[in-house]
């Protein structure tokens, strides 16, 4: 008798029979292995001041930080996979310690039901069961899902109440449920009919502020979510209507962005104005450079919309095309070496937005890139004029001192 193969369990349907109990109270014991330290952490972060960009000191913790990162995050590219996604709005209300995250689009999870079996369906599935090996398929991979292996549920787990509210405008269906006690404990779903078309999803969290040795949201926090929504709303430009509390944010692009940054009286200490030269590699990657006005090399990056503070293998490998081209130009003109690539890379300040195929990281902050250039899933060569317009809008002068270079050829090379 010909025995048919056995059928492939969903993997998420397998996973959630799977005891989470024990992995659950894993991740809540040991924190800074999934989430970063619950204990503070002064550090420098761009922050918008209501017309620019400044440098400030703040003092948060990393892992209440990455929750709320892994939330935003996760909104924001919805909009990779629905384009049609034209809102995204965040509430933060300090009194009732809650925080509120809606955007609209077909969402990344839809109301369909899973585990017949058990009544699951598939937002408590996606937002709502741990399992050992909670991994990414090739088809849903992290530039889609915005997150690592865990994600958002992350958030619910360091939430004492959490609540997943989403309507599916292709199956009818509005779904509804409360998730309490970090993750312990749930609701039965709330399952409403709702419009056709009508797709929406709002995540409303309250963080357990007691896992991280604090009793109110303080202020430096609220301040490091303002600046990401800011972030957000460079990052997904001009097509969505990025909201804080109701006010709309006015940032067109991630030019606009990186203009806040650059035009800021504490980047521009001589009041000359610094050059900025933008490029849309493709879908993937946006580059602009401008010049550091303090001799030292900056950098502000995103991978996937997660901010590398450190930077990592994405900056570098961009910067390296830089300085290399750079270099090559000086030497044509300059026969004896008068340079060298450090010389070139401290005048440099570079942005870049860019979206990684399952990108790696060098802790759970994902503060620095580790993916080998090999495997970033798209290219990130710059055009060789990119470089020369750097050298014509500046660094050359920089690279001289103010009274420019001695021979004025390379001013005038016209690009």
């Amino acid at each position: 008798m010909n025995r048919q193969p056995p059928r492939r369990r969903s993997a998420r349907i397998a996973a959630a029979r799977g005891g989470s109990g024990a992995l659950r109270e894993r991740i809540l014991l040991r924190p800074d292995d999934y989430i970063g330290s619950p204990e503070k952490r002064t550090q420098t972060f761009w922050i918008n001041d209501g017309y620019y960009m400044v440098p400030r000191e703040v003092t948060y913790r990393p892992g209440l930080h990455r929750i709320f990162d892994e939330v935003l995050v996760h909104a924001a590219s919805n909009k990779r996979r629905d384009p049609s996604m034209d809102t995204l709005s965040v509430e933060v209300d300090v009194v009732e310690r809650r925080v509120s995250v809606f955007y609209n689009g077909r969402g990344a999870v839809p109301v369909e039901l899973l585990d017949e079996k058990r009544g699951v369906y598939a937002p408590e599935m996606f937002f709502g069961h741990l399992h050992d090996d909670d991994e990414e398929d090739d088809r849903n991979k992290m530039t889609n899902d915005g997150g690592g292996a865990y994600g958002v549920k992350l958030a619910n787990l360091f939430s004492t109440e959490f609540v997943v509210e989403t309507a599916d405008g292709c199956r009818m269906k509005k779904y509804k449920q409360v998730f309490s006690e970090n993750m312990g404990k749930k609701s039965v779903p709330h399952i409403t009919d709702c419009n056709q078309g009508e797709n929406w999803t709002t995540i409303t969290f309250k963080p357990d502020l007691a896992r991280f040795n604090m009793t109110y949201l303080e202020e430096d926090h609220v301040t490091l979510m303002w600046k990401r929504v800011v972030d957000m709303a460079g990052i997904l430009g001009d097509s969505v209507q990025v909201e804080w509390d109701g006010m709309r944010l006015r940032i067109n692009s991630f030019n606009d962005y990186v203009r806040l940054h650059v035009n800021s009286p504490v980047s521009d200490r001589s009041g000359l104005g610094l050059p900025r030269v933008y490029e849309k590699l493709n879908d993937w990657c946006e580059v602009c450079l401008s010049l550091s006005d303090d001799g030292h090399f900056q950098q502000v990056s995103f991978v996937n919309g997660f901010e590398t503070l450190k930077g990592g293998t994405h900056v570098d490998y961009v910067t390296n095309q830089i300085t290399t081209r750079v270099m090559n130009i000086l030497n044509e003109y300059y026969k004896k070496s008068i340079f060298n690539v450090d010389d070139v890379k401290r005048h440099l300040w570079v942005f870049l937005n860019v979206f990684i195929d399952n990108p790696t990281f060098d802790s759970q902050t994902k503060e620095m890139l580790t993916t080998p250039p090999g495997r970033f899933g798209s290219k990130l060569e710059l055009p060789d004029s990119f470089s020369e317009i750097a050298l014509s809008g500046g660094l050359l002068r920089r690279l001289f001192g103010c009274s420019g270079p001695p021979d004025a050829k390379i001013v005038s090379f016209k690009y």
